[in-house]
């Protein structure tokens, strides 16, 4: 299955605001896509509660896979880019 390997890019990490960002997006795609932190286990990127059991925080990879390589790509520039930034 299609992957990338990205930075998160949000200054506190993947909590609250971001987590609930991508998996809104995600939602929107329908279809699946994973976060894992590298050499972790994937959680489903349309539970907001599921990404931020990752503890992933800024600068940490962070492995997008799905199927679709544009939602793939949409999903894995959310995680690089700092959703916090108002």
């Amino acid at each position: 299955m299609p992957s990338q390997t990205v930075p998160v890019g949000s200054r506190v990490g993947l909590h609250a605001r971001p987590a609930a960002l991508i998996a809104e997006a995600v939602g929107k795609a329908g279809v699946p896509v994973t976060l894992a932190t590298v050499g972790g286990n994937p959680v489903d990127a349309g539970s907001p509660l599921m990404i931020m059991t990752l503890g992933a925080k800024q600068g940490m990879d962070v492995v997008v896979t799905s199927e679709d390589e544009a939602v793939l790509d949409r999903i894995a520039g959310m995680v690089a880019q700092d959703l916090d930034a108002e």
